[in-house]
């Protein structure tokens, strides 16, 4: 992930800053900005961050939803194999059918040579 241009506490800095620029005097300006341009971006920034937050409170609502369905879903699949195997056999085109693996078609495992 790309490293951020700015710090992380850029809001927390900037309202000590203009905490200190109102006890300086609000009519001072530095650069091209004035105290007030300078709260404005704050607010801005406020703003832009609570829409952020709740944006990501709504996708982890989506994404616990998702989780649910998607286990009420692998549920139903496992009932559909364990099914399919009951009712047809697990050495059955069905099974086969069903994305399973047909017991005929199975590697066996290999025999270790016990030496000794």
């Amino acid at each position: 992930m790309r490293r951020k241009l700015y710090p992380i506490n850029t809001l927390t800095r900037a309202k000590h800053v203009g905490t200190a620029w109102e006890l300086i005097g609000p009519t001072v300006t530095f650069a091209n900005f004035t105290n007030r341009v300078f709260h404005n971006e704050i607010t801005q920034v406020e703003a832009i961050e609570l829409k952020i937050k709740n944006a990501e409170i709504e996708l982890g609502a989506l994404r616990n939803e998702r989780d649910a369905m998607y286990m009420s879903l692998w549920d139903k699949v496992k009932r559909m194999y364990a099914g399919v195997k009951a009712t047809y056999g697990d050495d059955s085109m069905q099974y086969e059918m069903v994305g399973r693996t047909r017991t005929s078609r199975r590697k066996r495992r290999a025999r270790r040579l016990v030496v000794g």
